[in-house]
């Protein structure tokens, strides 16, 4: 019995209801009886002094305002006290145990194998898994403690969130193979002010790209919004306009067999940070600092051409 007077066994049974909604499927869960998560789940009500749960009959839990706030602390409390079990376990041996880290969409199949294979590399008992969504969500993951890193874009991030660089992602021109600047290596982005654009409409990437445009001192002509990365490259190589892109696929072929050209923009804009960011104040696992470790090396490595 801790202090407080409740016990880690409440704590997780209390989490395990509030996550899935229904004693009955945190019993199932937990491989113990319903009769167990309600009473634990009672017992804590009971000591904290608070309602945490709402009991729907037929319809399952529902979180009170105190329950959410105390689920959002439990979260990273349960992660620490699991990895504290786990260091005495594993003292002098190699870390094990799971880490669940977000990735913004666009940025997953350009750094996240790698970093995976490299954080398999130096410590392949850290079982890793993955939520790709979109910057917004995954803040809003960082702060619900769904994930304890995110792999993002280093713009609009909040106070509440740290953030370590771990490369960079220059913006260039794409065009289609036929397009009158196709032969050019590089080109200034004024020179495309009369030409239809084709947008990557992400929330936030939108934003960003149209300011880049934007700060040159052009306007541009936005035939297409989407938010699919290969079909910008697609309607590209179609000649349905150039675009504005960060990450760059290893063959110019897109899915429908077309091309297209990359060119380095001549006005002076600056390359966009990639980062793993994690929430200010909480103290990250061991797994996740060797997750950071790892991830730098292998973009270290991978700059060096190795």
């Amino acid at each position: 019995m801790s202090d407080a007077g409740f016990t880690l066994v409440q704590l997780r049974y209390f989490a395990a209801a509030a996550e899935l909604g229904s004693m009955t499927a945190a019993a199932r869960q937990l491989n113990v009886s319903q009769s167990a998560v309600s009473t634990a789940v009672a017992q804590l009500e009971k000591e904290l002094g608070v309602q945490l749960l709402l009991r729907h009959h037929a319809r399952g839990l529902t979180l009170t305002a105190a329950g959410q706030e105390f689920l959002h602390e439990l979260r990273s409390y349960l992660v620490h006290t699991s990895e504290l079990a786990e260091t005495a376990r594993s003292a002098g041996e190699a870390l094990v145990g799971e880490l669940t880290i977000g990735c913004f969409s666009t940025l997953g199949p350009f750094e996240l194998p790698r970093m995976l294979s490299a954080c398999e590399r130096d410590h392949p008992d850290i079982r890793v898994s993955v939520i790709e969504a979109e910057h917004a969500a995954l803040k809003q993951a960082l702060r619900d403690g769904r994930c304890e890193l995110a792999l993002m874009y280093g713009y609009d991030l909040d106070d509440d969130i740290d953030h370590v660089r771990v490369g960079d992602a220059a913006p260039y021109v794409l065009v289609g193979k036929g397009h009158r600047l196709a032969r050019r290596k590089r080109v200034a982005l004024a020179e495309l002010a009369d030409d239809p654009m084709v947008l990557l409409e992400l929330p936030h990437s939108s934003d960003y790209l149209e300011r880049l445009v934007a700060s040159v001192g052009i306007r541009p002509l936005v035939r297409h919004r989407t938010a699919g990365f290969e079909t910008v490259r697609a309607l590209v190589a179609r000649g349905h306009g150039w675009s504005v892109l960060n990450q760059r696929p290893a063959s110019p072929v897109t899915y429908d067999g077309a091309e297209v050209v990359t060119l380095e923009i001549t006005d002076p804009v600056e390359p966009l940070a990639v980062v793993l960011a994690s929430m200010s104040g909480v103290r990250l696992t061991r797994r996740a600092q060797a997750f950071i470790r790892s991830s730098g090396r292998a973009a270290r490595e991978a700059r060096a051409g190795r």
